[in-house]
């Protein structure tokens, strides 16, 4: 089954955050460090700014405090632990929603659905591949780097959430992490309790598709609907006027190296016709070679840039590139139409 549009999350221009997502973090330094307050201050947050859990925060500066706080606390795994303590009501009512789920794939659909009324900046959905159920999530901004605190927390939190709420033995089939691996994997795979893939174009966590599609429980209907009308009403109401090129952005972002990014399969996603996708991509003035092309430079830029260790055999497959003779050919290509482009 591949996820459908509405399990896209969309990418708002402002990137931010609610407060909410920020108050465990702080729990945790001021439970192992007195510097709360002055970590917060150079970020440019105030403790009472966290007081409003519905108010809204920059996204850098929360995906740039995180990795700050790894660092006065001495916990290079810092995100990771504290996502095995994570509850679903520590993201208020889209957490409940996951916990009414009657199957795991329906609880990681609207995580997927609804994850934007909590952050921003953010590409996340399920697809199927290889007879697996996988669920993925990407901060979207390549300039919000390192986010290893920020991934390492989500998937560890995503993965307690099936524990609490499905089964407290439950394993996912494999980890996918997109920063590079630490000098130390032993912590992640003990809390992940799969093997870990490093360097990967995006944050996913394999599971059993049989699995996640057991029926556990069945759900309050009444309860479910009045929950999603709440998070409706946190969610930004101009979802419909999107364009359609953010939409086919984050679909690529999900697929590139692992499903075929067509015309005919994103039209397929966004319930149109190849047609009218073409038609409204050069009303906004690309197409779905541009994105691709686009995305694909990012992802090079970010992989093969500042001296990062990533084998050109795993850039190539991230990007969706048969091998690396196609890759380079691009890579050439690229810089001969933009020589900055990996400046």
């Amino acid at each position: 089954m591949a996820v459908a549009p509405h399990l896209i999350s969309r990418m708002p221009a402002l990137a931010s955050i609610r407060a909410s997502v920020l108050i465990p973090l702080v729990q945790q330094i001021d439970r192992r460090s007195g510097k709360t307050d002055l970590l917060l201050a150079s970020h440019g947050i105030l403790r009472s700014q966290l007081e409003d859990p519905y108010a809204v925060l920059p996204m850098a500066r929360y995906v740039a405090l995180f990795e700050d706080a790894a660092t006065i606390t001495g916990e290079p795994a810092l995100g990771a632990r504290m996502g095995t303590g994570f509850k679903p009501a520590d993201i208020g009512p889209i957490g409940m929603l996951f916990s009414l789920s009657p199957t795991i794939r329906s609880a990681f659909e609207r995580l997927s659905k609804y994850v934007n009324a909590v952050q921003g900046a953010t590409s996340s959905g399920v697809f199927e591949e290889k007879g697996d159920f996988v669920w993925s999530y990407r901060i979207v901004d390549p300039s919000m780097w390192p986010r290893r605190q920020d991934s390492e927390f989500t998937l560890a939190a995503s993965c307690q959430l099936v524990r609490s709420c499905f089964r407290r033995g439950w394993r996912p089939i494999e980890i996918h992490l997109e920063h590079q691996a630490p000098r130390d994997t032993r912590t992640l795979e003990r809390i992940f309790g799969a093997s870990i893939l490093f360097g990967q174009s995006g944050n996913r966590i394999v599971m059993s598709r049989a699995e996640a599609d057991r029926i556990l429980r069945t759900e309050d209907k009444s309860l479910v609907e009045i929950l999603e009308r709440h998070i409706a009403d946190l969610v930004d109401q101009t979802a419909n006027t999107d364009a359609v090129t953010q939409k086919v952005q984050a679909l690529i972002g999900i697929y590139l190296g692992h499903k075929p990014v067509t015309v005919t399969a994103l039209a397929a996603e966004l319930k149109m016709s190849p047609r009218s996708l073409q038609r409204r991509l050069s009303e906004e003035g690309t197409s779905l070679r541009d994105l691709i092309r686009q995305h694909r430079q990012t992802l090079a830029a970010h992989y093969l840039g500042e001296q990062r260790a990533t084998p050109i055999s795993e850039v190539a497959c991230a990007l969706g590139y048969a091998d690396n003779t196609v890759l380079w050919r691009a890579l050439r290509s690229w810089k001969k139409r933009k020589p900055s482009a990996f400046g």
